[in-house]
């Protein structure tokens, strides 16, 4: 095979972002599925998450961790404030930023749905077999590199 030739059968077509799109959307629906029974979706999973281990954590500084843009991050952060699961407050340090915390109920609830949590986890794994590792380390790369 010719140098251009290997390099196109290498090269996927079309379109990436497409392609990671449309694969987010599919595993996003098994984890909103494990984890509706628990009243959340994986998007606030994964916020009362990065809450618990970032407690504290302003709402710029989580907005940069999960390479969110910060309105899109208030927006998400509504219903979990007015169900009473995170807290948000003026800042210790910066009196204009606002930190974010786990009440005792966000703890609680995060503790119940980690069984749907794992039931995703586990349901993904299955599908994708042993092209779990290797594609989870690739995003990790992907991720890495591309954040810098």
């Amino acid at each position: 095979m010719k140098s251009n030739e290997s390099h196109r059968a290498r090269t996927p077509t079309g379109c990436t972002a497409l392609r990671f799109r449309k694969a987010a959307r599919l595993v996003s629906n098994i984890y909103d599925e494990q984890l509706a029974q628990y009243g959340l979706t994986i998007t606030q999973y994964g916020l009362l998450a990065h809450i618990r281990r970032l407690d504290g954590v302003s709402i710029g500084d989580l907005a940069a961790e999960l390479a969110m843009d910060p309105t899109t991050l208030t927006r998400n952060l509504g219903p979990l404030a007015r169900r009473g699961l995170v807290a948000v407050a003026p800042d210790k340090k910066d009196k204009r930023a606002r930190a974010l915390s786990l009440t005792k109920s966000g703890a609680a609830t995060l503790v119940k749905a980690a069984a749907g949590w794992l039931a995703a986890q586990q349901s993904i794994a299955a599908v994708l077999g042993e092209d779990l590792a290797p594609l989870s380390m690739a995003i990790d790369r992907m991720l890495e590199r591309l954040s810098e």
